[in-house]
């Protein structure tokens, strides 16, 4: 038999003393995203590969995609002109942008369309930081606690199923006629997505990442924050654009039943007051509102994972 290699037989230096790991020794912390990036990326033979993006094509690509992503409107808009001016609908059901747009400025001039615009714009990120807070302590709980998970799941569950409409009459009588009635109901539908998609994800981490901190010496709330909560990040990111969708949903049937200022009423006041391209601008606003919003949200998720994950 033969064994290949060799043995060293002679003295034993200071320098093969500083060469050989120190067995029983436990780690200082653990391993960042970058330390595991380059892990992943060695080579078998302990060289490292980087693969370099060209920050310039990267955002070729990037202003590509954006540019692409108004075909659709600009098409329903050349589409909703020519339906209009071509008089396959009549004027009174259907108008045209430029009537629209027409209303959009009359009401600018008259001070009431930044006033609405403002008004549910500060509903929405009101209820929607206290909703999706709510939802994120909440979630966090039912996700890692057995126990809350026994008592609050079902309970949460049934309250999911009610209808926005069902809360107004009950927020009136509690509340009365006001900001907090608002508020409170927009911050009701932020809360569940955010508490379902956070519930959800604590549930299925790796046990391996969670032994892994664990032997690192953390726990709680350090555990949490450095461990489990970077590996739900995705999935805390779509719960609250989920949950800010559901906001302004909630807004409008918040503004449609009593009050006074806000999209929601100019949707109501124009509906009875059969102005359609009042209320053909509102929609307008809602959807553009709602995507700006959504696109902040979309911003500060590339931070947070370049950062986190």
């Amino acid at each position: 038999m033969t064994i290949s290699g060799s043995i060293h037989t002679g003295p034993v230096t200071d320098r093969d003393c500083a060469d050989a790991p120190e067995h029983g020794r436990q780690p200082d912390a653990p391993p960042s995203s970058a330390v595991r990036a380059a892990s992943a990326a060695a080579q078998p033979d302990g060289s490292s590969v980087r693969v370099a993006v060209p920050r310039r094509a990267s955002r070729t690509h990037g202003s590509a995609r954006a540019a692409t992503g108004f075909v659709v409107p600009f098409v329903v808009v050349g589409a909703w002109q020519w339906v209009t001016a071509s008089g396959r609908v009549p004027a009174y059901q259907l108008p045209g942008p430029v009537a629209v747009w027409d209303a959009g400025v009359d009401l600018a001039q008259r001070g009431l369309l930044v006033q609405y615009v403002a008004i549910s714009t500060q509903r929405v990120l009101l209820g929607f930081v206290i909703g999706a807070g709510l939802g994120l302590l909440v979630g966090a709980l039912v996700g890692l606690s057995r126990l809350a998970d026994a008592l609050l799941a079902t309970s949460v569950g049934a309250l999911r199923a009610v209808p926005s409409l069902a809360w107004v009459p009950l927020l009136i009588l509690w509340m009365k006629i006001g900001e907090d009635s608002k508020i409170t109901l927009i911050a009701i539908g932020a809360f569940f997505p955010v508490y379902t998609t956070v519930a959800s994800a604590l549930r299925h981490v790796d046990p391996h990442l969670v032994e892994v901190g664990r032997a690192y010496g953390l726990s709680g709330a350090r555990l949490f924050g450095r461990v489990q909560l970077p590996a739900v990040l995705p999935s805390v990111i779509s719960g609250l654009r989920l949950a800010l969708a559901q906001a302004w949903l909630f807004l409008v049937a918040a503004e449609l039943i009593a009050s006074s200022m806000g999209l929601g009423f100019l949707l109501m006041d124009s509906g009875n007051n059969g102005r359609v391209d009042r209320i053909l601008l509102a929609i307008v606003l809602l959807a553009l509102l709602g995507k700006l919003t959504d696109a902040l949200i979309g911003f500060a998720e590339k931070h947070l994972l370049r950062r986190w994950a």
